[in-house]
């Protein structure tokens, strides 16, 4: 952004922690406008922060607070996400292969869960995902994301990444998505 202004130009912002992902972002984007002499306004912070060294302190200060609020919400969203899946809510977005979603909740599609074991045991016999997809009647990069999104094995246990039979794999036992 700031390789579009130019010297007397001024950044309008209405709230600090909409601008910055973190306050090193925040301080460095400061630092650059600063360099530039280009003002930044943060309406929420009463105007222009490049000024002096009180206007600065704040900014840096509050800053640091809305990096440290927008990591709290990030915690309690993934926390709850967390929950969620431990209670067998299924947390939206594409049905994975395998199964239905029955009042928000996974349940194993029996159909569907003998042509995946098929393309498992295929896989492991070491077919080709062109092979396999002829086999299913689907095409290789769908059957490679299948079996890349679905556990191996039963349908629960540690390293299946379902908490129970008919869950929805937490958001959090694969690590950040």
């Amino acid at each position: 952004m700031l390789e579009a202004v130019a010297k007397g130009d001024a950044i309008v912002t209405p709230k600090l922690d909409r601008m910055f992902r973190s306050a090193a972002d925040a301080l460095a984007t400061l630092e650059a406008a600063k360099d530039r002499h280009v003002e930044l306004h943060m309406l929420d912070l009463g105007g222009d922060v490049t000024g002096n060294g009180i206007g600065k302190l704040t900014f840096t200060i509050l800053s640091a607070v809305a990096e440290n609020k927008r990591d709290r919400i990030r915690e309690r969203i993934r926390d709850v996400k967390r929950h969620l899946a431990n209670q067998g809510v299924y947390g939206g977005g594409k049905r994975p292969f395998g199964y239905d979603i029955v009042e928000k909740r996974l349940i194993a599609n029996k159909d569907e869960q003998v042509i995946l074991a098929k393309m498992r045991e295929r896989r492991a016999a070491g077919d080709a995902y062109a092979k396999i997809g002829a086999m299913v009647a689907k095409d290789a990069k769908t059957v490679m994301r299948i079996l890349a999104r679905s556990p191996a094995g039963e349908l629960s246990g540690p390293s299946s990444g379902l908490d129970a039979p008919g869950r929805h794999p937490s958001p959090c036992a694969s690590g950040a998505r």
